[in-house]
């Protein structure tokens, strides 16, 4: 059974249950408390604390779901970055019994896959959660034998929440052949960011399944990367190769996997949060296409295969092709011309450190490894592992934080504020940047980021992720609607407010990690709103009237607008 045939299979099944099909949110979820969406619930998470659910209290669906935490896994047979997760989520309508008859119905009467080879696993219970009894008795109910229902503590069946805070609660596992396929969530409990846990007054089911691990097992394959959701991917790496190396094609496979689907939401490779994630991933999958001996063309090929895979369920893909393979592209030109120079670098760090007997490199090579040649420590520790040495981590973090702190401080002269100003014309420059931001973000799309910012008394100049140049007509676009904004005499107003709170409020911010926990947000009308340290002008009429006087590249996929301001 391939696997578009178990989406729909199982879309289909719980329709006919009653549930409303939502389609898949994006990879960046409007919980400010994390990178990714990592479940299919978060898209859901209001429901389950009593907001009404415009769709109904059932509902299902196939979500595309990124997970940081197994990056380090990658390479056996079932650990991914990118995968589908199939779920059934029900708020305040059906609870464990519903939910797990479904579970039991779909996979061992509609799918027919062996009941003799499933395990089944319950919450214990501890100290502050009771054990889950009534999840127990459902699947004897269903005939499974006692010996075949494992209890299991809370590190294997208790579940969320994601984020720092939310819903959460025991689960009941389906294991196949030794593989967790199912797992069922019953949200009965809102754990608060101090890890108290407080009974929900509505309670839900939060299920998860993911389409790789199932199609793993229908497909009767050894290992998710064998299944059709890689194979073209992983035919495409064994062309033109010496020797094989299943692990590094398997992080190949699914790094450039997770990096199309990545690019194709707007994210760019950089050094902080999302772009650094993205940047780590294309990065080491460059270095085993490297250990490969890869022809340079091979992870475009790749991608291309990706892209082919997912066009029909997920048309964005296709549609960002070219932003997808010119960003992979100009990632492999930058690294590779620092990684042959670094490689050199750390293999002769590696050397003296077995010239002196040591098993352990200092945390300064590996940091001046990543300041200097992009190296992500990951890619430090995997190599020197293979020479039998470790890392000092601890003292890599301790410089990695200083270099945070400064890259903080110029942080808020380049994108927070200007600090000690006293010329007029540079507060007037600052809040125009401001609104030239926020239109080349409604013009171009909202992918549009802010790389950099300077302001003289002259002129501003804004820098800005965007893969080609601009045509006159976008340009003219730009200019005449921050003019407009200028016309309507906004009003520039200024607020204090909690980091969590401005970027609930939708407040723009570039280095979320870096700021402090109170931050200062500047809204210009309804048209801008950053989090940002000052100064501004009080009303946009004091502007005068823009205008840019040049667009050019400041480097791959970032573009450079310098602009004035005249009477």
């Amino acid at each position: 059974m391939k696997s578009d045939e178990l989406r729909k299979k199982f879309l289909k099944f719980f329709e006919k249950k009653g549930h409303k099909i939502v389609p898949s949110s994006s990879l960046i979820p409007t919980d400010p408390s994390v990178l990714f969406t990592t479940a299919g619930m978060q898209q859901f998470k209001p429901y389950y604390l009593g907001e009404p659910s415009p769709y109904g209290p059932n509902v299902a669906s196939c979500q595309k779901c990124f997970r940081t935490s197994d990056i380090e896994e990658v390479g056996d047979e079932r650990h991914l970055t990118f995968f589908e997760m199939l779920g059934n989520f029900s708020f305040g309508g059906y609870f464990k019994e519903e939910a797990i008859k479904f579970a039991f119905e779909f996979l061992f009467k509609k799918l027919k896959l062996p009941l003799s080879k499933a395990i089944f696993t319950v919450f214990e219970g501890d100290e502050e959660v009771p054990e889950d009894k009534e999840s127990f008795e459902i699947w004897r109910k269903l005939k499974i034998p006692k010996e075949k229902i494992k209890k299991c503590s809370r590190k294997d069946n208790f579940w969320g929440p994601t984020g720092l805070e939310g819903p959460c609660g025991p689960t009941t596992e389906i294991h196949i052949e030794g593989i967790e396929v199912w797992n069922l969530v019953f949200n009965e409990y809102y754990k608060d960011r101090e890890g108290k846990l407080t009974p929900l007054k509505q309670k839900g089911v939060d299920t998860g399944m993911g389409l790789e691990r199932l199609a793993m097992i229908c497909q009767k394959k050894n290992s998710v990367f064998e299944t059709d959701l890689f194979l073209p991917v992983m035919r495409e790496l064994q062309i033109a190769k010496q020797s094989r190396n299943v692990r590094s094609e398997r992080i190949i496979a699914d790094h450039i996997k997770g990096s199309v689907f990545l690019i194709s939401e707007g994210i760019l490779p950089s050094n902080v949060e999302r772009g650094y994630v993205l940047r780590r991933i294309l990065r080491r999958a460059i270095l085993h296409s490297k250990i490969l001996n890869l022809p340079k063309n091979s992870l475009i090929e790749a991608a291309k295969r990706v892209i082919e895979i997912y066009k029909n369920v997920y048309p964005e893909v296709l549609s960002k092709q070219a932003d997808v393979l010119t960003v992979i592209e100009n990632e492999r030109e930058k690294f590779e011309k620092t990684l042959e120079v670094g490689l050199k670098k750390l293999k002769s760090e590696i050397e003296n450190c077995k010239l002196k007997n040591e098993k352990v490199l200092p945390g300064k090579i590996v940091f001046d490894l990543f300041q200097s040649y992009g190296f992500p420590l990951e890619i430090t520790k995997e190599i020197a592992k293979k020479d039998g040495l470790e890392v000092n981590e601890k003292d890599f973090q301790e410089r990695f934080k200083k270099h945070q702190e400064v890259s903080r401080i110029g942080a808020e002269k380049k994108f927070g504020g200007l600090g000690k100003i006293t010329d007029y014309n540079m507060v007037k420059l600052h809040t125009a940047t401001h609104l030239l931001h926020a239109a080349l973000r409604e013009i171009l799309g909202k992918h549009v980021k802010q790389m950099g910012s300077d302001i003289t008394p002259e002129r501003l100049r804004f820098d800005f992720s965007f893969e080609r140049k601009l045509t006159r007509e976008e340009i003219k676009k730009v200019e005449d609607l921050v003019n407009q904004k200028i016309k309507e005499d906004l009003e520039v107003k200024k607020e204090e407010m909690s980091l969590k709170e401005a970027l609930e409020s939708g407040a723009l911010a570039f280095f979320k990690e870096k700021y402090p926990e109170r931050v200062t947000v500047y809204s210009i009308g309804n048209f801008s709103k950053e989090i940002c340290a000052g100064p501004h002008v009080k009303k946009t009429s004091e502007l005068g009237v823009f205008k840019i006087k040049k667009e050019e590249s400041a480097g791959k996929g970032i573009r450079r607008i310098y602009a004035i301001l005249v009477k």
